[in-house]
C-alpha cells in the first residue's frame, strides 16, 4: 500500500496567474536542486486549473467531453509540475490567458 509522509508541505496560489504561468512556476520551484527542501510543494490555485475547462464547458451539454479532456490535461501538466516533471506544451490559448483581474483580492 502507498504511504503519504506526514511532514511539511507548502501550497502555491496562482495569484492570477494565467494557468500555464502558475504550473511552469510550480515546476520550476521542483526542478530547484540548490538544496534539499524540506517540504513538499503542490498546488492550491482552483482557479488557474479550472479556468479554461470552465470555459470550454460554458454550461452546455455537448460540451462536457471537451472540458473534461481540458480539465485532464491541466491536472496531468499539474500533478508533472509538483514533481518537477513537467516539460511545458500542455497549454491551449485559454490555459495561457492571464487570470489577474484589477482590485480583486488574493
Amino acid at each position: 500500500s502507498a504511504r503519504v509522509s506526514s511532514g511539511p508541505w507548502l501550497s502555491l496560489s496562482s495569484g492570477g496567474q494565467s494557468e500555464e504561468d502558475a504550473t511552469l512556476n510550480l515546476n520550476a520551484i521542483n526542478r530547484y536542486a540548490g538544496h534539499k527542501k524540506p517540504w513538499a510543494l503542490t498546488f492550491s490555485y482552483g482557479r488557474a486549473l479550472q479556468q479554461a475547462t470552465i470555459k470550454t464547458w460554458a454550461g452546455k451539454v455537448e460540451n462536457v467531453a471537451a472540458a473534461q479532456k481540458v480539465f485532464f490535461q491541466r491536472a496531468q501538466a499539474n500533478g508533472l509540475a509538483a514533481m518537477g516533471k513537467y516539460e511545458g506544451g500542455a497549454a491551449s490559448a485559454l490555459a495561457s490567458e492571464s487570470l489577474y483581474q484589477k482590485g480583486y483580492t488574493y
